[in-house]
This record gives structure tokens, sequence and C-alpha cells, in this order.
């Protein structure tokens, strides 16, 4: 099995090495290169035809910082899942993140097991989310872009495929499930992203959960 492979983002030198430590010893993964921020990653970037399969991402760093190195990933290397991996736990900094193009947020005190269980997660699912930065964000993040008093009708199809999408099904397989071409199943996610007004499935996710309609 071929390896999926890590870049990891992160100004405080050791935290770097033990973090990519761990991840040597998942079999799954391995680490392409570890960077003190945004910056430096951009440079090594350059030049390069194949990319990283995920970027474990910091917030505060100096000269490039999380934010604005996820917005560049998202830009430049669509291919590149973003799992930010960091100490802050507030709420503006998880929303920022997501909206700069994160897939995942976790924080550093984390359990090496859910480390792994996040990277398998966002790379075959397309997001993760901890128990609390999920229940964190549900309220947040939905209601200021989906206020109660204008709640989109959705039609069966359309819930069929939001119910989908929250599972770790990829696209070819809802389609698959549905009984429907690829090209359809995608047209539904684009009806969605425009009719909630988000721009990415882990938007989605949340949104059906926040209105009961998967439980997690």
């Amino acid at each position: 099995m071929q390896k999926k492979t890590v870049v990891i983002i992160d100004d405080h030198v050791l935290v770097a090495k033990a973090i990519a430590s761990l991840v040597e010893q998942m079999h799954k993964y391995e680490i392409l290169y570890v960077a003190d921020n945004g910056k430096q990653f951009v440079q090594w970037m350059k030049g390069r035809k194949t990319s990283p399969d995920i970027v474990l991402l910091d917030i505060n760093m100096p000269y490039m910082n999380g934010y604005e190195t996820a917005a560049w990933i998202k830009l430049n290397v669509p291919g590149t899942s973003i799992l930010a991996l960091t100490m802050l736990n507030d709420e503006p900094s998880i929303i920022n993140m997501i909206r700069a193009g994160a897939s995942g947020y976790l924080l550093k005190d984390v359990h090496p097991t859910e480390l792994e269980k996040a990277l398998d997660m966002v790379l075959e699912r397309g997001f993760y989310y901890s128990d609390g930065v999920a229940n964190k964000l549900i309220k947040t993040f939905t209601e200021e872009d989906n206020p109660k008093d204008a709640t989109p009708k959705l039609n069966e199809r359309e819930l069929q495929f939001l119910t989908f999408a929250c599972t770790e099904m990829t696209y070819k397989e809802i389609a698959r499930e549905m009984g429907l071409s690829s090209r359809t199943v995608e047209g539904y996610r684009d009806q969605l992203f425009v009719k909630l007004n988000i721009k990415s499935r882990v938007g989605l996710a949340l949104y059906a959960i926040k209105e009961g309609l998967v439980r997690v």
C-alpha cells in the first residue's frame, strides 16, 4: 500500500519533531517535509510536481500564519487537505481556520490515536472534528450562515445527498448508492452550497447535525 504523504508546518521545532515522529510510526503515512512557517512551505512547494496529501498546520506562526497558509494551500494546492493542529481552542480561531480551508481541527493535547483517526477521516471522509471542537462549531458556524428565519426548503434528493455527505463515503460512492452519475451528485452538492450559503462538505455536515438530519 502506497503511503499517504504529510507535511507539518509548526514554528515550535521540538513539537514539530515530536509530531513527525508520531506520524512516521503510523504505517499509512510518511513525512515529506517539516516547515517552520507558511512562507517556508510556500518556498518549498515552488517547482514541485507533486503535492502532499495532507498538511498538519499550526495557527500562530511568524511570517505567514495558519490562516494565510491555509488560504494559500486551498488556492494553489487544492488537492491537499488541511488539518489544523493547534493549542487555540476558541471559536473565532476554529471558524477562521474552516473558512480559510481547513478540513479538520485538533488540539495539540489529543492522544496519538485520535491524531491518526483524524488523518484517516480527513482523507477518507473529507472532514474531522473532535467532539469538543464540533460542539463549539455547530451553533456558531451554522447559525451565522443560516439564520432560523431564512431556513431554505430542501427536496427529498437533496436531503438524501446531505445525509450521505455526512458519512465516510466518497462522492463516487454516494453517486453509486443514489443510483446517479458522479456529475449529478456534484450538481446536488453545488446546489446545496448555493442554497445553504455553505462553501465546503464540512459546512454541509455541520448544517445537517444542527438540523437533526444526522446524529453525532
